[in-house]
């Protein structure tokens, strides 16, 4: 007889006909208070989830006295508590590494429409503005060779130092739990506090996981200390930014720009004043966002459940192996 797992993200056939070879699928489109009783009667005998965002905590898993594995569609994983998870013998996966060179494609992208004012310029040219030449009013500033500081320096933050440094002769900062020898080999990196960074950087990206310690990481002491003239992108979590202190920083002047991909509530809402500065570039959390990537995830995070219900080891185990306890 085969598991039964909920699958709670639409997933190409492909991935999903691989997933039915091994279990019995029982698919969500989404979890909300129309389908939440259905889901909790079929979670009742599920050995495994599949998708990402569920909260899954003391609460949903006191519903679930079969399950053996969750598997994240996701890198982040900060919607899975995993204490409670091994305190119960279960399995939790994610998909690092596929999703490392899209994310940074995108970092790249942000930094590059917010300095040269992409984004508002079009709108500029599509509302029927442009009339005339250009004044310095409408100027940009460059990216190549000013100096990046990257807070977070994991694969993605190396990604995109690579690209920093290579592609635009960038000189490159990083603010690391622990130092990283490698990118400071290759990319010239050089490690700094992170007031140290925040100081000297003309670019700011943020790539930090979000955990307690960096919630709110960058508030108004950390723009304080950034030049009137950085951009700040954060391609993170939108709790790892106090997003008042943000909007303090960019209509006060302290910092000249921003690039936004997450936010602490998503969907934005319409009224945001984030949403109405022409110097903020936003995003809808998209950085992972090409069909090609999505379809990679969707298929490791597959892989993560198919092995774990088999007894085996997933690649991507964030949890105790159970068969070592």
């Amino acid at each position: 007889m085969k598991p039964k797992v909920i699958v709670y993200k639409k997933l190409e056939p492909v991935v999903l006909e691989y997933v039915q070879e091994a279990c019995e699928v029982v698919y969500f489109e989404k979890i909300d208070e129309n389908t939440a009783a259905a889901f909790y009667e079929e979670l009742k005998n599920a050995e495994g989830l599949l998708g990402s965002g569920l909260k899954v905590d003391h609460e949903l898993l006191e519903k679930a006295p079969h399950l053996k594995i969750v598997s994240n569609i996701s890198v982040g994983y900060d919607n899975l508590d995993i204490s409670e998870l091994n305190r119960r013998g279960i399995m939790a996966t994610n998909t690092p590494n596929v999703l490392n060179e899209t994310v940074a494609d995108t970092m790249i992208g942000l930094l590059l429409a917010a300095a040269r004012r992409i984004p508002e310029l079009d709108h500029y040219v599509k509302s029927g503005k442009w009339t005339s030449h250009l004044t310095p009013t409408h100027f940009g500033v460059d990216m190549h060779h000013k100096t990046l500081g990257i807070i977070g320096m994991g694969r993605i933050g190396a990604a995109i130092a690579k690209r920093a440094h290579f592609g635009f002769g960038m000189n490159i900062l990083y603010h690391n739990r622990t130092r990283n020898e490698e990118v400071e080999r290759t990319y010239m990196a050089t490690h700094r506090t992170l007031e140290e960074l925040c100081q000297e950087a003309d670019f700011i990206c943020l790539m930090v996981p979000l955990t307690p310690e960096t919630k709110n990481l960058i508030g108004e002491t950390e723009f304080a200390l950034m030049k009137n003239t950085a951009i700040f992108v954060n391609g993170s979590r939108g709790a790892t930014v106090d997003e008042e202190a943000l909007v303090g920083a960019l209509q006060n002047g302290q910092i000249l720009a921003a690039g936004l991909d997450v936010f602490v509530e998503e969907p934005v809402r319409h009224d945001h004043p984030l949403l109405s500065m022409p110097n903020v570039v936003t995003l809808p959390h998209i950085g992972s966002a090409t069909s090609e990537t999505r379809i990679g995830m969707a298929q490791f995070a597959a892989e993560n459940l198919v092995l774990g219900l088999q007894g085996k080891k997933p690649p991507a185990l964030l949890t105790q192996d159970p068969s070592n306890r």
